[in-house]
């Protein structure tokens, strides 16, 4: 029998009310979709997980020199902010690997993550820190040496049954914050391990970047943060991060608005598993397209070799090419 003392917060009505709403939101994408993303929106929000996770640290980076490291291409700037993003590009290729409820892969992750800037990464910090605003002290951490006590305790946490994990995937991102367990990258470390957390229960947190809407809302993050830690509990933090989660969802679930080239097109399309298509079939996918577009991106996915034509005029049919069936790949409905 696993006892922990359980971090303090209440479930208030909108606590209640936003798990009801993400719970659906997650029942429509499981309806809508298998198991994979396609290649371009897995590629798509791995570059905005870890440009805006970074961003909030202060990473100078842009989203465009982010997709050229991971494309392996040379980049211009700062060496301290190329090293963040590649080490960060070493741990989001492993999110899958990661134990949620081990706080020993939670410190593998963190020397991946902070390897080459700082001392002893993957280890707690030994010595006192403080989070500081200009010249005041913001937070004052924990003594080091309740650190592993903490942590322990934290994970214990994790393993309650009888709490959902989209609240203590939020418990555990603000207890990260308020702990700081390390000496540096615990705010990185909170977003990740919320990642990992939520996509053991929920697999589309693999390809939801939320960090990008925190990035967007970052004033409120910090604001929230430094709230919770007046009060001395993580309730308005639960509230805001489940606003956040639930507006990524939203986002996904739109993603047949977004403005798409060509090749993203195409490549998405070739994911849903059909093996034989008309036009009318491509139309039905993307619903805001001319039927000029359609034709033009067809005779484009037959030139790169992801179709094959046959027949003619009214008759024209299309097969997806054998390299380019993906079974388990993510699919919308027309």
């Amino acid at each position: 029998m696993i006892v922990s003392m359980k971090p303090p917060y209440t479930i208030t009505p909108l606590i209640i009310k936003q798990i009801a709403s993400v719970s659906e939101k997650v029942g429509e994408i499981k309806a809508n979709y298998l198991n994979k993303p396609s290649p371009q929106l897995r590629k798509q929000n791995k570059i905005k997980t870890i440009h805006s996770s970074l961003k909030i640290e202060g990473n100078t980076l842009t989203q465009q020199q982010v997709t050229a490291l991971i494309e392996n291409k040379k980049v211009t700037g700062p060496k301290k902010d190329i090293l963040e993003v590649l080490n960060a590009i070493k741990v989001y290729d492993k999110l899958t690997a990661f134990d949620a409820y081990s706080s020993t892969s939670f410190l593998t992750a963190h020397e991946l993550l902070m390897h080459g800037l700082i001392d002893n990464p993957g280890k707690y910090r030994n010595q006192e820190v403080g989070v500081f605003q200009g010249s005041r002290v913001a937070h004052l951490a924990p003594p080091a040496k309740n650190v592993p006590l903490l942590m322990q305790d934290l994970f214990r946490y994790l393993k309650i049954k009888d709490e959902s994990t989209l609240i203590k995937s939020c418990v555990f991102h603000y207890e990260t914050e308020f702990i700081h367990p390390f000496l540096d990258g615990n705010g990185r470390m909170g977003r990740l391990w919320q990642t990992v957390i939520l996509l053991k229960a929920y697999p589309v947190f693999e390809f939801l970047p939320f960090e990008t809407l925190i990035s967007q809302s970052q004033e409120e993050y910090y604001h929230v943060l430094s709230n919770c830690d007046k009060k001395g509990e993580s309730t308005e933090f639960i509230e805001y991060m489940l606003k956040v989660i639930e507006g990524s969802l939203a986002e996904l679930l739109n993603f047949n608005n977004r403005i798409l080239n060509d090749i993203e097109r195409i490549e998405f399309f070739v994911t849903q598993g059909k093996q034989e298509f008309s036009r009318k079939d491509y139309m039905n996918v993307f619903k805001n397209i001319s039927t000029a577009t359609a034709s033009r991106d067809i005779k484009k996915g037959v030139d790169m070799n992801y179709f094959i034509r046959s027949g003619d005029k009214n008759k024209t049919v299309y097969k997806i090419t054998s390299r380019n069936i993906q079974s388990n790949s993510l699919a919308i409905k027309p």
